[in-house]
């Protein structure tokens, strides 16, 4: 029979360790000198709408953007309120419609807005059909619709997407004899609109003398005095033979015209002396909190350049230069429809990269495959041989939904051209400056940084948005 042995206290005892026989490295490290990075900061990003926007100097402080005589039209979006279930137009946005431009009668309009029918709407419905008589304005408070229409051969045309804000078919209240819907409205997704029958607006107008002035002012507006942009038309004759009386003209100007103030953003930064005295080698204290400083700066001033709601290019960009999108992800049709807003000579995409992943996934579904292009010596995206380049302070709102930016640049292009000022003191880069402003009684020594900037678009057909770019799979 066999026994088994328990082992003993010396066989469980741990091995003794031999002695170092070289130097340690942890203790070898106390006479080196290690190898070091300056300080990394991640929130770093490209930056390329600084890199692609070309610099006007503002020597005043501030830059006027003169245009030729526009007249207003009301081509802006409604606005709406709800009150749970219930979506009301908000009075004062129906002068956003051409008819009521420049109305303010604000007994009128809230009897105009009264008069307004709420509808909800399921997506494939009709909601409006293609060549039934034309006796309503739609407003479309949520949702998204295709307009469609019979074209040139028969077949059914989508011309466009309708969404939150948009207006349809607003000539009907107005028009002698209105006929029938050219187009049709088809719900691409569930949503509200509200309706304002014309007998409704005559009924309100009959009962309103300061309407029917306004009113009648608007029909005297004759199509020829003005162009297809808007502006004071500029008289001119070709073509003509023998000797007819040519037409006397001038070009007339905007009286109050828009003008752009340099904003500024600004810190002051601290560093105690006793740092900045001892600690500077390797690598200057001073000098490395101040570039991360310009960094945080630089990183704020983009920032500004896309959000500011005075300047910004998110919140500037005109009506007629917004567009939706068919489905929802950004599609190689969407891209197309956006350049055609700036399709002078379109510069540049700018995108939330996951923006940019979307439109990628929708061309690999596609078997499209876009080639690169350089700019500034690197191979970035693009489409139709625009640059599509990314910019993370484009915003993604809590459904997941973002914007892209198209914009034709340049002073020459009447584009969209950055604003700022040289030459001011204690400048550190262009239009920074870094002014050092003494040394507390606690010995901190303090600088102010401050950048000035801006932006303008110089005609409204330089900037075009694609809204509600969902970024989800």
């Amino acid at each position: 029979m066999t026994t088994s042995v328990e082992p003993t206290s010396e066989s469980q005892a741990a091995p003794v360790e031999t002695p170092r026989l070289s130097l340690d490295t942890a203790a070898a490290r106390n006479l080196a000198t290690t190898t070091k990075t300056p300080p990394q900061m991640q929130a770093i990003t490209s930056r390329w709408l600084l890199k692609v926007l070309p610099w006007t100097q503002v020597s005043g402080g501030t830059f006027r953007v003169n245009r030729r005589l526009t007249h207003t039209v009301g081509n802006g979006r409604v606005e709406f309120f709800s009150t749970g279930p219930e979506i009301r137009v908000i009075p004062a946005e129906l002068t956003e419609l051409p008819a009521l431009a420049g109305f303010d009668d604000p007994e009128t309009l809230e009897a105009l807005a009264s008069a307004c029918v709420q509808r909800d709407f399921a997506p494939g419905e009709v909601v409006v059909r293609a060549g039934d008589p034309a006796d309503r304005l739609v407003l479309i408070a949520h949702g998204k619709l295709s307009r469609r229409g019979v074209g040139a051969y028969d077949g059914e045309t989508d011309f466009g997407v309708l969404a939150d804000g948009d207006f349809f078919a607003d000539d009907t209240l107005t028009d002698a004899e209105p006929g029938a819907y050219e187009h049709g409205l088809t719900a691409l997704t569930s949503g509200t609109v509200l309706t304002l029958a014309r007998a409704d607006f005559a009924r309100v107008s009959e009962n309103s003398p300061a309407l029917r002035e306004h009113l009648a002012a608007v029909d005297t507006r004759l199509p020829g005095q003005r162009n297809a942009q808007g502006e004071s038309a500029i008289a001119l004759a070709a073509g003509h033979v023998g000797e007819p009386a040519l037409p006397g003209t001038f070009v007339d100007y905007e009286a109050s015209p828009r003008e752009y103030e340099l904003s500024v953003a600004q810190t002051v930064l601290r560093v105690h002396s006793r740092v900045a005295d001892l600690y500077n080698e390797p690598m200057s204290q001073v000098e490395e909190q101040l570039r991360l400083t310009v960094e945080a700066l630089r990183e704020r001033q983009e920032h500004e350049l896309v959000n500011n709601r005075e300047f910004g290019l998110l919140h500037n960009a005109d009506p007629r230069q917004r567009l939706h999108t068919r489905s929802g992800p950004p599609t190689p049709d969407d891209l197309d429809e956006l350049l055609a807003t700036v399709w002078k000579e379109p510069s540049v995409l700018l995108a939330h990269p996951r923006a940019i992943a979307a439109f990628g996934r929708e061309c690999n579904a596609r078997g499209l495959y876009p080639a690169p292009t350089e700019i500034s010596g690197h191979s970035v995206p693009s489409w139709r041989g625009v640059p599509l380049l990314p910019c993370d302070k484009i915003p993604v709102n809590a459904a997941g939904s973002s914007s892209i930016l198209a914009l034709r640049t340049g002073l020459e292009r009447q584009g969209v051209v950055g604003l700022h000022r040289t030459g001011i003191p204690d400048e550190y880069q262009p239009s920074l400056s870094v002014r050092f402003m003494g040394i507390s009684e606690q010995a901190i020594i303090s600088y102010l940084v401050s950048a000035y900037y801006s932006v303008a678009v110089l005609v409204p057909d330089a900037l075009g948005i694609l809204e509600d770019v969902e970024i989800g799979h």
